[in-house]
């Protein structure tokens, strides 16, 4: 049973439409029927707040349906890591270029064109897509702001519900001209990179964001003494695993004791990740 299905099925028992769902969880019928008819992923339980304005309206014990959810997506993720990786649509590449540091465009725009997708092109665009995603999730709470944001780009509150969620469910795989348009044109105001040692500068529309210049270094550091799990390694390189992972997660993970000479895979970081994030698992 998916997400979709369990739904459906309480939608019936309750009789309910996809009208009081919506009303539910503050978003369009149109985001419901796309999310009932499969046309649209399951939001990830991290990015997103509807699960429980659904599971209270289904009736649903308390993570349900963030539960199912996450098993949902872990299953396509391993589907998506499989397939080799698509190249980002036109507009989505032109809007990283025309955000690019004047000097740099031309430069970078040659190596993008070499490599389509490859691992400059997608340690950028993950990042950007980062930085925005993380101040956007702080404002997803606050009423004021998302009907402000509304007012400005012409639609409703619930419309603009259904862009935040979408762009918080976003990810360097799947990030579309909507996300672009909606969300890091107007929030980046530019970006740099040192292609020698990969620092990358952001520069955030200071109307939006207080802090509006972030800084990320690559260094170099003196090996730790406890030797870091193969699988562990391999999840912290893997962008589509540990895309959002924080310093506090990595270390964390890094933490993790095992015996017997099992070893976890990278697919079993993600889930333990996934674990620690979930306010479930834990007492106050």
């Amino acid at each position: 049973m998916d997400v979709s299905h369990l739904i459906e099925q309480k939608l019936t028992d309750l009789g309910l439409d996809q009208r009081d769902l919506a009303n539910a969880a503050e978003v369009t019928e149109s985001y419901i029927s796309q999310l009932l008819s499969r046309k649209k992923p399951p939001p990830a339980p991290e990015r997103t707040d509807i699960y429980d304005k659904l599971g209270r309206v289904l009736k649903l014990p308390p993570g349900k349906l963030a539960g199912l959810a996450d098993l949902q997506r872990k299953q396509e993720l391993k589907k998506k890591i499989e397939n080799p990786a698509v190249p980002l649509f036109k507009e989505v590449r032109q809007l990283l270029i025309k955000k690019c540091r004047r000097s740099k465009q031309r430069q970078l725009r040659a190596i993008f064109e070499k490599e389509p997708f490859g691992e400059m092109e997608r340690l950028i665009t993950q990042k950007l897509v980062d930085v925005v995603k993380a101040f956007v999730r702080e404002e997803l709470g606050r009423e004021n702001w998302l009907r402000a944001v509304a007012r400005e780009s012409g639609r409703s509150y619930k419309q603009m519900r259904v862009a935040v969620l979408d762009f918080l469910d976003a990810d360097v795989f799947n990030i579309t001209p909507d996300n672009c348009v909606g969300f890091l044109d107007p929030m980046i105001v530019s970006w740099d990179i040192d292609l020698a040692s990969f620092g990358l500068e952001i520069v955030l529309n200071r109307r939006i964001a207080s802090a509006n210049v972030k800084r990320f270094e690559f260094v170099e550091k003196q090996a730790a003494s406890v030797k870091e799990e193969p699988g562990l390694r391999k999840f912290l390189n893997d962008r589509s695993l540990s895309g959002d992972v924080t310093r506090e997660e990595v270390e964390f993970l890094r933490c993790l004791y095992f015996k017997n000479g099992r070893r976890p895979t990278a697919l079993y970081y993600y889930r333990e990740l996934q674990n620690f994030r979930d306010p479930l698992h834990f007492r106050k």
